[in-house]
């Protein structure tokens, strides 16, 4: 089998379940694990990703609105981003994974559909992946298994991972009661500017790391704040992991935020409770390490009697 992945957190289930040796074709976003990089890149994306939060934004929204008004020729509808459809003919996918949730995050079915309109004689199977909250991710998972005739391997992998999160859990919950505390009011900012707080599967990343997550929903996209509404929640503990951004990207736009008197006054900046983990390899990416990212938040909240090990190039305390 021929495989194209369009989706990081595809790739990294390819990967769980033994059939990167199938993958022919990556996204731009697909880098781990490692090995994947060698491979040839289906797709770009079309803004500058190297300004700042807010230009970024904008870019989007920009894109977006432009998007709405160009709508009557379905091939020149604009994109977030480009797939080299010369590269994909000549790779030949049996199956190409792509995704339905967000088409800011990650190419997009629609994105597939339209390059393939292009292409002739090419008709791999799409499987595309929504997740919105954990169970979703476990049905993705399966899906992956089924579609690379891996059920059974994706089946143990997943109540593997459930494992993992109940033990979790079960510690925090110890510790709480150990220190007669009520769990910590937990804010998770997926943007800095404008700011966003984490939806979809984070609540629940939060939840099973012995926190009360303040913003978001479970299965519902995540909103937009504003700066009222994050001073009136005033969270415990402050955790920054802009979708995309590693670490060194996201200390880039630090002082977006250290210039505003709000932000002073936050009570987890006051007390040294701010927290940085990387937004790229964890946190928004929907696969296998959304299980390491609940233990980031763990060792956030609970430090070392969490009994989590840190990627220390992926978590630091923000001073």
């Amino acid at each position: 089998m021929r495989i194209v992945s369009l989706l990081a957190s595809a790739t990294e289930m390819i990967a769980a379940l033994g059939c990167l040796d199938q993958l022919v074709g990556r996204s731009h976003e697909c880098d781990y694990p490692p090995e994947v990089v060698q491979l040839p890149l289906v797709s770009t994306v079309q803004i500058n990703v190297e300004g700042s939060s807010s230009e970024i934004d904008a870019q989007i929204k920009q894109l977006a609105q432009s998007k709405h008004t160009a709508q009557k020729d379905a091939l020149k509808a604009l994109s977030i981003y480009r797939i080299d459809t010369d590269l994909l003919q000549q790779l030949q996918p049996d199956i190409i994974f792509t995704q339905t949730q967000c088409e800011v995050c990650a190419v997009s079915e629609h994105d597939v559909t339209l390059a393939l309109q292009q292409i002739t004689g090419l008709q791999p199977r799409i499987v595309s992946l929504a997740p919105y909250r954990l169970s979703d991710v476990w049905e993705d998972m399966e899906r992956v298994g089924k579609a690379l005739g891996r059920s059974a391997q994706a089946r143990g992998l997943i109540a593997g991972y459930q494992r993992r999160l109940e033990d979790l859990r079960y510690r925090c919950e110890q510790l709480a009661h150990e220190q007669g505390a009520k769990r910590p009011r937990v804010g998770v900012l997926e943007w800095l500017d404008p700011l966003m707080a984490a939806g979809n599967w984070t609540p629940e990343l939060v939840s099973y790391a012995g926190g009360e997550s303040v913003f978001g929903e479970s299965g519902l996209h995540s909103p937009w704040l504003d700066w009222q509404t994050l001073t009136t929640a005033d969270p415990d503990v402050l955790i920054l992991s802009p979708c995309g951004f590693s670490l060194e990207r996201t200390l880039q736009d630090i002082p977006l935020l250290q210039q505003r008197a709000e932000w002073r006054a936050l009570r987890a900046v006051r007390t040294g409770r701010v927290y940085l983990i990387d937004g790229n390899y964890y946190m928004n990416r929907s696969g296998p390490r959304l299980i390491e990212s609940a233990e980031l938040l763990a060792y956030s909240i609970w430090g070392e009697q969490s009994a989590a090990q840190p990627d220390c190039a992926a978590w630091m305390h923000l001073d």
